[in-house]
């Protein structure tokens, strides 16, 4: 029989219609997979701090172990009693690291002899060696050994004197900072002084002999106030040391800390709704505002946020001024032909190396080169350790502001490119200068344009960790690019990455389920501050937009 090919209303594939399915489709799953993704990071980031209870397990072997539930799954297993040789088990946070070497453990549910939640089992969370699960037997409060028997009286005063023992924590890292950090600070600036004065002069020049004698008279009176503070710290960590907490664990084993080594704690199973939003809160306030410890899985991540933001921010002063003067001499000025053919086609293929190459191209021209220069002219005092020699985070800038040029000169040519010429010939017509015609009619016109480019621009830069990673970003940076030594500002420094954290935290921690809930947190904050700084710029494209919505003709 004869196909019958006639083009009709009734032929889907003449009207288009599987192409469009096709095209809806693929819009689905797009959206659907960036929305599972959103939700899938917004879940385990907004729940990760939220406390839970703490279970006691009894198992068959006779072994005791306590933890916080987390997550399940189904496994094999050869055990008999098992449906279809399956089982299920849950990884229990059991904490106790110093004591066991292992503060995660899987458990299947048929190991279980006996579950039970003791009422009086405490989660504390230390400075170092992760959270302690087990029971406060008493407090030592100087000479005086106070027993703890769960009573209200008792967590009162457990609650009082660990303040106070935070108090003299704080007092100490004060001195340490201000007192000894700024005594260190003098002492190297004095030696930066002398050596100076032996470049410039030599070491037999009678300045210099003036020049060591008086460092050695500064050095010794800086030593002596060392010395001071010194025993002034040693004096409060002397009083901390008598103020200490006794524990046991499920297992009867005693380990003793001192009351301002221990962050927060709370009875995990006897505690209120409005404890544990509390203790919620209070988490996500050390989060975002202190530094992190425990190797990036525990503490916080403030040097991370304040060097995303500031790199970002850095680079966007670098890469804006240049791209769109690049685009407005492409544009306006530049005759076009293939020379500036040419050069477009080279701006568009910049956008697709791979970042790691201008990460390589960073640490060699800025750092080792500019970078290298700079310390030469200007820092020989200093040398053999580089200064501006070495990754940081201006050389992270400008590394990143090459990277994301092409796509803000693209952007800032096709929003030149958008504005009327009708408008240009009038301003001309009027007797405008070229320059005045694009200082006052084309460059209003089209900043909504260029400020998407930015926006792109700093997404973009603001995930990026591949050239980071080489110059400049560290896992721990020990000091914040900005402090009170002048010059105060100090953009040589090495500094933390929100990527970079996640990075580190989720393949390079020593324990990679002690890891996956900061990874969900990092990533959830990097995320929204992405947002925050691009919904800052769309709302300024928007104010723009309205600004100069009316005067075309």
């Amino acid at each position: 029989m004869k196909k019958n090919n006639k083009i009709t209303g009734q032929n889907l594939t003449a009207r288009g219609e599987p192409f469009l399915w096709t095209m809806g489709g693929a819009l689905a799953v797009g959206i659907l997979m960036v929305v599972g993704f959103l939700c899938l990071v917004i879940v385990n980031g907004l729940t990760t701090f939220y406390p839970g209870p703490v279970y006691k397990l009894n198992l068959n072997n006779s072994k005791i172990i306590a933890g916080e539930p987390g997550r399940k799954e189904t496994f094999k297993t050869d055990f008999a009693q098992a449906d279809n040789s399956l089982a299920e088990r849950t990884l229990y946070k059991t904490g106790n690291f110093d004591l066991y070497n292992e503060d995660y453990v899987w458990v299947a549910e048929y190991e279980i002899n006996k579950l039970s939640a003791p009422q009086d089992i405490f989660f504390i969370e230390r400075m170092e060696w992760g959270p302690f699960i087990g029971f406060i037997k008493a407090l030592q409060l100087d000479k005086n050994r106070v027993e703890f028997n769960f009573l209200e009286k008792d967590i009162r005063l457990l609650e009082k004197e660990h303040q106070k023992a935070l108090q003299r924590r704080k007092k100490i890292l004060k001195i340490e900072k201000n007192g000894l950090g700024r005594i260190n600070h003098l002492m190297e600036e004095k030696r930066l002084d002398l050596r100076r004065v032996e470049i410039k002069h030599g070491d037999q020049s009678k300045l210099y002999k003036l020049a060591l004698q008086d460092y050695r008279k500064s050095l010794s009176e800086l030593e002596i106030r060392y010395k001071k503070v010194q025993t002034k710290v040693e004096a409060e960590k002397n009083i901390n040391d008598k103020f200490l907490l006794i524990l046991e664990d499920v297992n009867g084993k005693e380990k003793i800390i001192k009351l301002s080594e221990i962050v927060r704690f709370y009875p995990a199973n006897s505690i209120t709704l409005f404890g544990k939003i509390k203790i919620y809160f209070s988490r996500w306030y050390e989060f975002l505002a202190t530094r992190p410890r425990e190797a990036n899985t525990e503490g916080g991540v403030m040097p991370a946020i304040f060097g995303t933001v500031a790199m970002t921010l850095l680079m966007v002063v670098f890469v804006a001024p240049f791209g769109i003067m690049a685009s407005l001499y492409l544009r306006e000025y530049a005759k076009q032909g293939r020379m500036v053919s040419l050069v477009k086609i080279c701006v568009n293929n910049l956008a697709g190396v791979p970042s790691i190459v201008y990460g390589v191209f960073g640490l060699g021209f800025f750092a080792y080169i500019i970078g290298g220069s700079i310390d030469n002219f200007f820092f020989q005092e200093r040398l053999p350790n580089p200064v501006f020699g070495t990754g940081g985070i201006l050389w992270a800038s400008l590394t990143l502001a090459l990277l994301t040029v092409p796509v803000v000169i693209v952007a800032t040519e096709e929003a030149l490119a958008s504005v009327p010429t009708s408008l240009r010939e009038g301003s001309l017509a009027c007797g405008a200068s070229k320059w005045q015609t694009i200082k006052n009619i084309v460059l209003p016109r089209a900043m909504p344009g260029i400020l998407t480019g930015i926006i792109l621009a700093m997404a973009r830069g603001a995930g990026e960790v591949a050239p980071l990673m080489l110059v400049g970003v560290v896992k721990l940076a020990p000091e914040l690019p900005v402090d009170g030594y002048f010059p105060f500002v100090h953009l040589e420094r090495s500094f933390m990455h929100l990527g970079f954290h996640i990075f580190d935290v989720g393949f390079q921690s020593r324990n990679a389920e002690a890891g996956k809930p900061m990874v969900f947190v990092t990533t959830l904050l990097l995320i929204f501050l992405i947002g925050v700084m691009n919904a800052a710029a769309i709302y300024i494209r928007g104010r723009l937009k309205r600004k100069y919505l009316t005067g075309h003709f």
